[in-house]
């Protein structure tokens, strides 16, 4: 299994100023977030000092109303402090949500508009680690990553400066034991940095792993590999926990270090200043504040580590997010032709194509179907007929020649318009977990039930759903797990019919049908065709006995074509698959 790479920069200046390109929308948020976040960098460090001048001038002179007032000071300060506290905390939750939602719909749109060829190559566990896991890490990058490392680093800022005002040299001696703290924390870090890559890892090669797997659960079973696939994932999932528990190790034992260096820095306060005030050149006040300036300055520092790691994880994820939305290999939808209607005359000119470059699968292609004809594409697995039926619906771009509907190059078409005149009928059909009527219209408001009831009835599949709990309103599951596969090709016939194409394609449709829903559904082919132009794809040749024309397609060429008497008068590929099939069925009476 592919193991990802996630180690990157702590901050990465040029992904940061993408970011923040969609902060622009929010701006007026972001400057309130600057505002809250000096706020609360003074707010904080004023509390020590206004229980410095309480002690040194109020309770040292017994003056009780002025007491009275400083606590009141106080207690006001605090209410603004946990106010501004409250306000930040939402606002920049607020708004790392809704960048991440704007990033997570421009993602999934870019993701429609790629090539097929790339879900070919890029494995589906990845796609979707990409749109939840990797943005839902990005938000921590505004909500606690940036956000909280300049407050902590403003906070520190203003600390220090009214320390330095107080008393520069108990500032000296109370952070004497800064420079262990800073080393601890740097090694912490990067322990934790290089803990944490290794817990994305684990994530990433178990969510590959279990996607995988279940959606492969059939096979697995089939082949009775329960418990050889189970100690795989045991395995991994180890690696999992592993990888998480030496996280735990590091914070167990980072966090005790820091207290004990605080609890140090507090002593020497207490030893120094004591002795300061013994001497009368230090008040209590002042050293009351200094125990706190202390409590106060290590908390951002330790938390400073903490977000520092947040944020280089956040950046890794930024880093795949924005791989994929760079990921230019779309089709190119630059036509502007958007007919109204088409006829449905298709024209194939020397076209030739390759999956991989010069890898031809397709050579020279080249045949024509009149207006409301049927063509028909036979040979065996691997000679090109279904490339035929994605180049004309543009799910991939050809290499060499030109695919024309009506006289007009497809590339001229705007890619919608053409594609709402194609309809495709493949062997494998997809359902979503939703009920057969949205199965069916793909929630286009645009088709009424009664349509769908009138393409229903003339496949002849009305039957069955009306027997169905809830008729139209019955939830097939995921990819239709509670029908048959007779069932689930009949719903691909209707939602096929329903949007009125004026070009059919029928990708070995029936293969999967049974004899008797095979000739329940012919007929309902038949009325389907009329008036249409139709591109079959046969695996039984009994089915595209009535084409116009016949093509048979060996090795990416055209090798015969034409009617079905005159391809078995030929005695050539055609007569003989032709002869291999009529012995089958013999042979199975």
């Amino acid at each position: 299994m592919e193991k990802e790479k996630v180690a990157g920069k702590i901050v990465d200046l040029n992904v940061l100023s993408r970011l923040f390109v969609y902060a622009k929308p929010y701006i007026g948020i972001f400057y309130f977030l600057v505002f809250l976040t000096v706020t609360l960098s003074v707010t904080g460090p004023l509390r020590p000092m206004l229980i410095q001048r309480a002690i040194d001038e109020d309770v040292a002179t017994g003056d009780y109303p002025g007491l009275v007032d400083m606590i009141l000071l106080l207690i006001g300060l605090l209410i603004l402090q946990s106010i501004v506290q409250y306000l930040h905390t939402y606002y920049s939750g607020w708004l790392g949500q809704n960048i991440i939602k704007d990033i997570r719909i421009k993602l999934y749109r870019h993701i429609q508009s790629l090539k097929l060829s790339v879900f070919d190559k890029t494995p589906i566990g990845r796609l979707v680690t990409r749109s939840i896991s990797d943005i839902e890490t990005l938000a921590e990058v505004f909500s606690t990553g940036i956000a909280g490392i300049i407050a902590d680093v403003m906070q520190l800022l203003v600390i220090l400066g009214f320390m330095l005002w107080m008393d520069w040299e108990l500032t000296l001696v109370s952070l004497s034991l800064l420079p262990i703290l800073l080393f601890a924390t740097y090694i912490f870090k990067e322990k934790v940095k290089v803990a944490f890559n290794e817990v994305r890892t684990a994530v990433s090669n178990l969510n590959s792993f279990v996607q995988e797997h279940i959606t492969g659960m059939n096979i697995v079973q089939i082949f009775n590999s329960e418990k050889r696939e189970f100690e795989k994932f045991k395995e991994i999932n180890k690696e999992h926990r592993k990888a998480h528990i030496r996280s735990v190790l590091y914070y167990a034992t980072y966090f005790p270090v820091a207290e004990v260096i605080q609890a140090a820095g507090i002593g020497l306060i207490v030893w120094y200043g004591g002795g300061q005030m013994v001497q009368g050149s230090v008040q209590p006040g002042m050293l009351i504040a200094f125990i706190l300036y202390l409590q106060m300055f290590f908390r951002p520092i330790r938390m400073i580590a903490d977000r520092f790691n947040t944020l280089q994880m956040g950046i890794v994820s930024s880093n795949r997010i924005l791989d994929l939305l760079d990921n230019n290999d779309h089709i190119q939808d630059n036509g502007s032709y958007s007919p109204d209607d088409v006829k449905g005359e298709v024209e194939f000119k020397d076209v030739s194509f390759a999956y991989v470059e010069e890898d031809y699968v397709l050579n020279n292609i080249s045949f024509k179907v009149e207006q409301g004809n049927m063509i028909a594409l036979v040979g065996a697995t691997g000679a090109g007929k279904s490339s035929v039926i994605n180049l004309l619906s543009r799910f991939y771009e050809i290499n060499k020649g030109h695919i024309l509907v009506d006289g007009t190059d497809i590339r001229q078409f705007d890619l919608s318009n053409l594609r709402n005149h194609i309809a495709v009928v493949l062997q494998d059909v997809f359902l979503f977990s939703d009920s057969i009527f949205n199965n069916i219209t793909l929630r286009n408001p645009e088709i009424t039930m009664d349509q769908v009831r009138k393409a229903a009835e003339m496949v002849g599949a009305l039957s069955f759903i009306d027997k169905l709990p809830g008729g139209f309103d019955y939830n097939v599951m995921e990819r239709g797990a509670t029908l048959s596969v007779g069932q689930r090709q009949l719903i691909s016939f209707v939602r096929a019919m329903v949007y009125d194409p004026k070009i059919i394609v029928l990708d070995e449709a029936t293969s999967s049908v049974d004899t008797e829903t095979e000739e329940l559904i012919q007929e309902a082919i038949q009325k389907m065709m009329h008036g249409r132009t139709s591109i079959v794809i046969a695996h039984r040749l009994s089915t595209i006995q009535n084409a116009q024309q016949i093509l048979v397609l060996d090795k990416g060429r055209i090798v015969e074509q034409g009617s079905h008497e005159a391809l078995l008068d030929i005695d050539g590929h055609y007569s003989q698959l032709h002869q291999m099939q009529y012995k089958e069925v013999a042979g199975a009476i």
